[in-house]
């Protein structure tokens, strides 16, 4: 491990993983996203996320991404619960070139009226185009399904809560919220650790906004939206899952690979090789610091629903007896899984940022100790736990 650590007299904080390849991925993150809204102003962080791309004091929309991409660069961010980050990725030469980008549109967004007004347009869009696509919408239902409003709803709001946003209004949830004491720097590449500290320190005054409360309220419930226009009926099961840093949380790791990631998993060859009744089986962890869930995704035909739920809750039930040797293949896959991941530096930088806002970035490295250190019966004992209380989403052929 390589990993450099610096807290800014600004009030940011800064990690780097060094790497000789001539690579560098970078974020700036807030430590702010949808998970603090209000039901009202739902989808505003990722409004925000969209507008200050719209253009600076010195720079327009196009002169954004042309000063990445045009140096073989790629430019994006992204909006979760309890975050909203930057970031790029870049030949290592033109680091400062990327970081110069970032930090003007995080200081200097115009938030200009016209554009304002096309952002809305976009970000309706957008909402209609996952709403349009069941694959992506179920998942939506299922964290409706596990916690309560306005927690639970979709990050990018709805058409009623995006098209009641101003512009005034937005630009004071920007200016009040964006503040360097709440920023993280992720680097994973090649540059000079050091020069990249002084840049940030001198680009950001020292401010800070207090963080308040996440009001995360667990429920579980079970939901079938009919719909025309669509052969395939999407399911989802979701349970409330172990927080990240926990025992139970690396337990869950282990428990994923044996019962629904990849194709020598449980459910893959049970209802896939051996029903025929589904083509994609898929286990997602879903995590940030406050909170955790699990989900398990299978796209199949409606009349098939009742007995694949049957078949998810039985194997869960029977996880409970698992033999050793599955025990030790589903450890190994999670490990080897964890090492592969590390060849790609947006990966690597996106982990390290959630480890670190969660348990620490020192943590990300310790990840094979921590699974290794998992006995059968903590698996055992999770999977039984969690099938006693879940939530469910299907969208269906009308």
């Amino acid at each position: 491990m390589n990993l450099l650590r610096k807290k800014l007299k600004n009030g940011m904080t800064v990690i780097m993983e060094k790497r000789e390849l001539p690579v560098v991925s970078l974020a700036i993150t807030n430590k702010f996203g949808a998970g603090y809204e209000e039901r009202n102003i739902k989808g505003i962080s990722h409004f925000i996320e969209h507008l200050v791309f719209t253009g600076t004091k010195t720079r327009t929309h196009e002169d954004i991404s042309r000063e990445i991409e045009k140096k073989g660069g790629i430019l994006n961010a992204f909006t979760a619960n309890q975050i909203t980050s930057f970031w790029f990725k870049l030949p290592s030469e033109h680091i400062f070139s990327g970081l110069e980008i970032i930090t003007d549109i995080l200081k200097n967004p115009l938030f200009d009226r016209e554009k304002f007004e096309k952002e809305k347009k976009v970000i309706l869009e957008e909402i209609k185009m996952y709403h349009d696509d069941p694959a992506k919408n179920v998942h939506d239902k299922i964290a409706e399904n596990l916690y309560e409003s306005p927690f639970g709803e979709s990050i990018a709001g709805d058409k009623e809560s995006v098209s009641g946003l101003d512009r005034e209004s937005v630009y004071r949830y920007y200016k009040e919220r964006y503040k360097s004491g709440n920023y993280i720097a992720v680097i994973v590449g090649d540059a000079d650790f050091d020069k990249l500290c002084e840049y940030l320190e001198k680009s950001f005054r020292s401010e800070k906004y207090a963080l308040p409360e996440l009001n995360v309220k667990m429920k579980s419930r079970e939901s079938t939206e009919e719909r025309e226009g669509i052969d395939q009926a999407h399911f989802v099961m979701g349970m409330h899952a172990p927080l990240m840093g926990s025992k139970e949380h690396y337990a869950l790791e282990i428990l994923d690979n044996y019962m629904a990631n990849g194709m020598s998993s449980k459910l893959f060859l049970k209802i896939r090789e051996e029903k025929g009744l589904a083509y994609t089986i898929q286990g997602s962890i879903n995590a940030e610091k406050d909170y955790s869930y699990y989900t398990i995704y299978l796209g199949t035909i409606k009349e098939a629903l009742p007995e694949i739920k049957k078949i998810i809750i039985k194997e869960f039930e029977e996880a409970g007896n698992m033999r050793e040797k599955e025990f030790e293949e589903s450890k190994e896959r999670a490990i080897g899984l964890h090492k592969i991941s590390k060849e790609e530096s947006i990966r690597v930088m996106t982990e390290l940022l959630f480890s670190e806002i969660s348990i620490g970035a020192e943590e990300y490295y310790k990840y094979e100790e921590n699974i290794r250190n998992v006995k059968i019966e903590d698996v055992r004992k999770l999977a039984v736990k969690l099938i006693k209380q879940y939530s469910t989403a299907a969208i269906v052929p009308k």
